[in-house]
């Protein structure tokens, strides 16, 4: 059932409280130097809920590990007519992709809420607009402001401040209330907070404008947005230049090799945003240092703003989540000079791959991205899905770039892996002929998926038929494990992106709706999320990335073939009469695809149609 409703489409969505009906929700909103967890809500009387969680990344605590952002909870302030706390009843909520707004009142006084983050200082703002006869007097209790807290880390005394600042007319009054994070010898952040609102606009068009999608499904069209936008926003400046990080209230300042390496940075490259793909080279760049001749595993992630790693989980097949991730992402943006720099990097994790291939020809890996949440045995389908599809980048690579024996190599061995996933992990579950995801398995995981998200196709019939099952699907996502009530969003988002690849149009988008319903409109709003129960369905930024590229490498099925070139074959699902994306920026050009159901277009920004065909036939595009 559907708790919220769009009332912009592709911009803001919005609440209105159910009488005697307590229910909250928090949403994260990050800047570049604060990163804010917002909970918000209503209780039995409806009255107003609301606190403050902000981040500061390059603040540091002891011991400086993946954890150690500086952060704690903060209060809101109460507003005061005439010295009295008012007791707000909130009315309704909004959010309009990465600010939220609430509305309450108390009898003849109303209360407006804006919450934003500032663009690039350790602050986050909550601007309160007060409408008043004006015979009150208007005021902030007091209490919550200056000093809130602070703790020795290893680089200084972290400090978190509250502050704010009022202009007032007869009948509104206004408050900046600023909540900040500094170091003791560092002067507090000045309050800008039109400057900052202005630029997390201006942030919001650049984030959003990109790739625009029309499908004529409000739902997906919306939820596609505001996916762009919080796979964008959770940027942070640190020591090492911008770095993209999972968010979370725990994941920040550093970089992982499936969130940002695997899942961020190939969306990413469709987009041209300078800032994401800095910080999506900044995390391809941090491993290089831990690529040596003695290929020792490459760390899972590069920790605290690039001084450590964290290794946790041993190999979880992070090779082969580079060589994927990095050789995709160069060869879509276009950039020699990247693909060039990356390219050494991309050959170590080629290398590392080959040198972990097993007599049955698959490679292994300690663990998966789970990091032995579940059970991935010796060998499994995420670590060889992901090698297989990096040797197929990677050798268009080489050839772009005028090394045909490598080019050749690298082909040799893709062909071999797709030969061994199908002989060694082949396999009749339930009746359905789909896969077992690790050596041993004898349970349906909706990880099956990551053939179809390869290009395998041979068994696609029984994997689709599996993933969409009462074993596994649920209209939250998709089970783990048919034996496990957890969900975890990132195999369901991969499982509809290879639905979509694989041609189950239909199928794909009723999933899609059912799940994108969920997400945006339902009970934990506005993103993807990363687990459930674990983690309390988080919304980390790689998830929404993920969100996009069922669109991208799904729906439109965009494959690069080189710097410069590409195929595309989307097609059409029955419920919908056309599929428009535009503004796709990647191989040197900025280009659109243009889907009717009588046929497609690509053109490029100047109008020039560069291929056309039926929905579901291949074309190659050159830019």
């Amino acid at each position: 059932m559907a708790r919220w409703n769009i009332i912009e489409n592709k911009y803001a969505t919005e609440w209105i409280p159910t009488p005697g009906e307590r229910h909250v929700e928090d949403i994260e909103i990050a800047g570049y130097g604060c990163s804010d967890t917002v909970t918000y809500g209503a209780d039995e009387e409806g009255k107003l809920i609301l606190s403050h969680h902000p981040v500061f990344p390059t603040l540091r605590r002891r011991p400086n590990d993946t954890h150690a952002s500086y952060q704690l909870d903060m209060s809101s302030p109460a507003v005061l007519a005439d010295g009295m706390r008012l007791r707000e009843v909130l009315d309704k909520a909004g959010i309009r992709c990465g600010l939220l707004k609430l509305c309450s009142h108390d009898g003849d006084i109303q209360v407006e809420r804006l919450l934003f983050p500032a663009a690039d200082k350790r602050a986050s703002y909550e601007r309160i607009t007060v409408r008043h006869p004006s015979w009150y007097s208007i005021s902030l209790d007091t209490s919550v402001f200056g000093k809130v807290h602070e703790e020795m880390g290893p680089m200084g005394i972290c400090i978190a401040e509250c502050w704010f600042e009022a202009a007032a007319s007869d009948v509104v009054t206004q408050f900046d209330v600023i909540y900040t994070g500094r170091y003791a010898h560092q002067p507090v952040p000045k309050n800008t907070a039109d400057e900052d609102l202005a630029a997390r606009l201006r942030r919001m068009e650049e984030l959003t404008a990109p790739m625009a999608l029309d499908t004529g499904d409000n739902t997906l069209d919306t939820l596609f947005n505001y996916a762009k936008f919080r796979a964008g926003e959770s940027v942070f400046d640190t020591k090492f230049g911008k770095i993209h990080s999972p968010g979370g209230k725990s994941y920040y300042a550093a970089t992982w090799c499936n969130d940002q390496v695997e899942y961020a940075g190939p969306y990413f490259a469709y987009t041209g945003d300078e800032v994401l793909l800095e910080a999506s080279m900044n995390a391809y760049r941090m491993y290089i240092p831990f690529m040596s001749d003695s290929f020792t595993p490459i760390p899972s992630s590069v920790i605290a703003e690039g001084v450590d790693y964290w290794n946790g989980a041993g190999d979880r097949g992070d090779a082969a989540m580079y060589l994927y991730g990095a050789s995709r992402f160069v060869l879509t943006c276009g950039r020699e000079d990247w693909a060039i720099e990356l390219l050494p990097a991309i050959r170590w994790c080629a290398e590392y791959c080959r040198r972990k291939k097993t007599e049955d020809g698959v490679i292994a890996s300690d663990s998966d991205e789970l990091e032995n949440r579940f059970t991935s045995g010796k060998t499994n389908l995420n670590t060889s899905c992901l090698a297989l599809a990096g040797y197929r980048y990677a050798s268009l690579l080489c050839r772009d770039l005028g090394m045909p024996a490598l080019a050749d190599a690298y082909a040799g061995e893709a062909d071999a892996l797709a030969a061994a996933i199908d002989r060694v992990f082949a396999k009749n579950i339930h009746g359905f002929e789909t896969y077992a995801y690790h050596d041993g398995c004898e349970v349906l995981r909706s990880w099956i998926c990551m053939p179809l998200c390869a290009g395998l196709y041979d068994r696609a019939e029984g994997t689709v038929a599996a993933l969409t099952s009462d074993w596994l699907f649920r209209r939250d996502g998709m089970l783990t494990s048919e034996d496990n009530r957890t969900i975890w969003d990132r195999s369901t988002l991969y499982a509809l992106r290879g639905l979509y690849a694989a041609g189950y149009t239909e199928k794909a988008t009723e999933c899609l709706r059912i799940y994108s319903e969920n997400r945006l409109l339902g009970e934990r709003v506005p993103y993807p999320v990363e687990a459930y129960p674990e983690g309390g369905k988080r919304h980390l930024s790689g998830e929404s990335a993920l969100y996009c590229k069922i669109f991208t490498e799904g729906l439109l099925r965009l494959e690069p073939t080189g710097l410069h070139s590409f195929t595309v074959c989307p097609r059409l699902p029955e419920t919908m009469d056309h599929l428009h994306m535009t503004g796709i920026r990647a191989h040197g050009g900025v280009f659109a695809v243009l889907v009717e159901k009588d046929g497609y277009s690509v053109l490029r920004d100047d109008g020039t149609v560069l291929a056309s065909g039926k929905p579901g036939k291949i074309c190659t595009v050159t830019l």
